[in-house]
């Protein structure tokens, strides 16, 4: 492949600043915000100015950085771990910049309290979270990259496939996760044709997937999450490609709502159903789906669209902003350390043993 990279990216880092492209505004505006402290982050966490597991977890670690010169670590660490309950990858990136933080603070501890040595050591950690948040966007490029060959083998030629959500570039540091495997297919030659889930209700397929298909010349169609099963029946659809937020030891999946019920539409239509996240994603510490904290999104985003009310006046509704696909209905699950296949309680131990590049199945 020719090209490297996408057309798109969701943050920049600047030293003293993060930038986020706020991804509420697209299509129809770009606008980057820039986040000086921590707590800008964690509201833009929060409010889905930036959004995507491996994105928000990137963010986070610069976050870190920005709260190491504000001196309020402690805080950040568990404010910015609030901002979004479901995703791991937050929790994965925020262990790893705490990590660096205590062994900082058990050198200060052996120094004393010298003014001049404190201040000495501030500048050396404050640099040495800057070099493991950049490490930690880093790996998630080079993942994306990995993941989007490995899934791409599994696509026959001329393959269509179908998507949820938003899993692209918006959504990580490089290439994407799900999206990763359709640009890589596309730039392989061997990918006919995308139908986009508009992903009720915040929209992210129409307005951000849409995008990106959009911005590398991939071919595609929007379509409404009701007409998946028309569609899965009525077209020769090669794999359903989606993303995760959380995957439990045993291989239950938590995604973007509507995930779950593309699953066992796939399963009724023998299509494959392939869930595509890095290694960071899955989370042994959780054993099963039912573990996994599912979290509630305001109720305006399903009684409005872009703030224009589509319900009646006084309409009570719920928002559970993600499912839980059960491991049984999934095919494999692509991963940077290699594709793993079923059983998944033990496959996926092994892997992670293992380390990276191998297929592990039954």
């Amino acid at each position: 492949m020719s090209q490297t990279l996408p057309k798109t990216k969701s943050f920049r880092w600047k030293k003293t600043s993060l930038q986020l492209l706020d991804q509420r505004l697209l299509p129809q505006k770009t606008v980057w915000i820039t986040c000086k402290t921590w707590q800008s982050v964690a509201s833009a966490t929060r409010e889905m100015v930036v959004r995507g597991a491996p994105a928000i977890g990137c963010a986070a670690a610069y976050g870190v950085v920005l709260a190491a010169k504000q001196k309020q670590i402690p805080q950040a660490l568990k404010g910015l771990l609030a901002a979004r309950p479901t995703a791991v990858n937050l929790q994965w990136a925020l262990e790893r910049m705490e990590k660096i933080h205590n062994n900082f603070g058990m050198q200060n501890a052996d120094c004393g309290i010298k003014e001049d040595i404190n201040k000495k050591n501030q500048k050396s950690e404050i640099a040495a979270l800057e070099a493991e948040a950049i490490a930690i966007e880093t790996e998630d490029r080079l993942s994306n990259q990995s993941m989007g060959r490995l899934g791409s083998d599994l696509l026959p030629q001329n393959a269509i496939v179908m998507t949820i959500c938003n899993t692209g570039s918006l959504a990580t540091a490089g290439l994407g996760t799900a999206f990763g495997v359709i640009w890589s297919a596309h730039h392989a030659g061997k990918l006919k044709h995308v139908y986009a889930l508009e992903t009720r209700p915040y929209l992210q397929g129409s307005r951000l997937t849409a995008y990106e298909l959009q911005q590398e010349k991939i071919p595609f169609e929007l379509i409404t999450d009701s007409m998946a099963a028309h569609l899965m029946k009525t077209e020769k659809i090669s794999a359903i490609l989606v993303g995760a937020d959380r995957i439990a030891a045993n291989g239950d999946t938590a995604n973007k709502i509507g995930t779950y019920s593309l699953a066992v539409l796939a399963q009724h239509h023998e299509i494959p159903f392939y869930v595509v996240a890095p290694w960071s994603t899955v989370d042994l510490r959780t054993p099963t789906g039912q573990q996994i904290p599912i979290e509630e999104r305001s109720t305006k985003e399903v009684l409005e669209v872009q703030g224009k009310s589509i319900a009646p006046k006084g309409a009570r509704a719920r928002h559970p902003a993600f499912d839980v696909t059960p491991s049984i209905l999934i095919r494999a699950i692509v991963t940077d350390r290699g594709v793993v296949k079923p059983p998944f309680s033990n496959n996926l131990r092994l892997q992670h043993y293992r380390g990276p590049f191998s297929t592990l199945h039954s």
